[in-house]
């Protein structure tokens, strides 16, 4: 099956055409037909999965038809940088429409965003926070809006957004089509989908199993020596790019001072950073600048970048729908990835709930030549300036990196476990034939 058989205008087939799409992923073969009816729908697929285009390109299609210049779709998303994917995935898509879409969110002046909402945009991709602000100053019309989509509606419910949703949803219209997308069903969501959806079709695509092309490895240790260790896993050249994951904001940016020590070429994404700041990192790690992105789980919603190979949980997340979010940034369209997750003593409960939800037991593993026994950790030494210069002019980066020769690779006790190997065929996790994905599918 291929797009075609959506019956999709030709101006949107345009623009998938033009970002390669082939294949619909599953959340969009069995998302797309009852959106297009206008029904409501729930749809539970993890990030990575093609959702993104299972709503937006219904949306596109509606809006082709009726009254132009006003808002007639919201998106609520949780994120800053989420909204920017979902508003890039949109003008891309219907780049042929002359539909306009718009971000709003807060870090940055709202005058801007009054003019541009001003313009005549159809669509509004927005933060909760700010489109409050908007809505209390009367900056925006709600009235019109035809379809409503709350993504990652699981996140938003983390965060504190589900009172702000629900201030937000008495200012739309009452008959309205609503779209609810998360990679998991807590019962706060699974009421909000009670009360605000009418008869909704639930499109569910392993909701609560971590992708199946992602390989998972524990690597027990003391927690001062987290720092040593996680140098000598990235001392192999069997990389794309690494995501790197922390608890808080304060040791995002600890670990990311320490590897651009080190000489890497990393760059931390978190809460203090300016809008600008945060934009800089994301396209920097998107193009290839940065080889490593340290980041919490709250600024990482939103990273859509293919090319990640390596998930690297620094610290062990809070809940097991946090490490379904984490490692759901790799392993994405069809590629496989490697999940790593670094764990202390005070983590083996949540290790326990993770070996449960995923269905089998994690494998452990130990580096030979890795000091486990001293009282402190060790210093690691800069990468060779030599090395770094080759990077940075590979790159095109402004800070020195490296790629590590071969006879610096860990060593194993047993052969078969090295930290940037070859993929293993078997990957942990429940599989169905609807996870199944297929090269050139499109994943937006």
């Amino acid at each position: 099956m291929n797009f075609e058989s959506f019956n999709l205008h030709p101006s949107i087939m345009s623009g998938v055409r033009e970002l390669g799409y082939v294949t619909p992923t599953p959340i969009q073969l069995q998302a797309i037909p009852p959106i297009l009816q206008g029904q409501d729908v729930v749809g539970l697929a993890q990030t990575g999965t093609g959702k993104t285009a299972a709503f937006v390109l219904p949306i596109l299609q509606r809006l082709l038809q009726g009254q132009r210049g006003c808002v007639r779709s919201l998106i609520i998303a949780p994120t800053r940088e989420l909204a920017e994917q979902t508003h890039d995935t949109t003008q891309r898509l219907g780049k042929q429409t002359r539909l306009r879409s718009v971000t709003v969110y807060g870090g940055v002046n709202m005058t801007p965003q009054i003019q541009k909402l001003r313009g005549k945009a159809e669509i509004v991709v927005a933060c909760p926070g700010r489109l409050l602000d908007h809505i209390r100053q009367k900056t925006v019309n709600l009235s019109h809006i035809e379809v409503l989509v709350l993504d990652e509606a699981d996140r938003m419910f983390d965060m504190g957004f589900l009172p702000d949703i629900r201030k937000i949803l008495k200012h739309l219209p009452a008959h309205r089509q609503t779209l609810l997308f998360s990679a998991t069903m807590p019962d706060d969501i699974r009421r909000l989908a009670h009360d605000i959806l009418r008869n909704p079709i639930t499109v569910q695509i392993n909701h609560t199993i971590p992708l199946t092309t992602v390989s998972h490895a524990l690597y027990p240790v003391e927690h001062h020596h987290k720092n040593t260790l996680l140098m000598k896993l990235l001392k192999h050249p069997d990389t794309e790019s690494i995501l790197v994951f922390t608890r808080t904001k304060q040791r995002a940016m600890s670990v990311a001072q320490r590897l651009k020590k080190a000489g890497y070429i990393a760059t931390s994404l978190q809460g203090n950073m300016s809008q600008n700041q945060r934009q800089a990192a994301l396209d920097g790690f998107r193009k290839g600048s940065f080889k490593i992105l340290v980041a919490t789980d709250i600024a990482a919603r939103g990273i859509d970048v293919s090319h990640i190979s390596h998930v690297i949980n620094f610290d062990m997340p809070d809940t097991v729908d946090a490490y379904t979010h984490r490692i759901g940034r790799t392993g994405r369209a069809a590629k496989t990835g490697d999940a790593f997750t670094l764990t202390t003593q005070n983590d083996n409960a949540m290790v326990r709930a993770i070996e449960n939800t995923l269905g089998m037991k994690l494998e452990r593993r130990k580096l030979e030549d890795f000091d486990y026994t001293s009282s402190s950790a060790h210093n690691t030494p800069a990468v060779p300036l030599q090395q770094s210069q080759r990077h940075h002019r590979r790159t095109g980066a402004k800070r020195a990196g490296s790629h590590m020769s071969s006879d610096s690779k860990p060593r194993y006790h047993r052969t078969s476990e090295k930290p940037f190997g070859k993929r293993r065929s078997s990957h942990a996790g429940h599989s169905s034939g609807s996870s199944v994905r297929k090269p050139h599918s499109s994943h937006s």
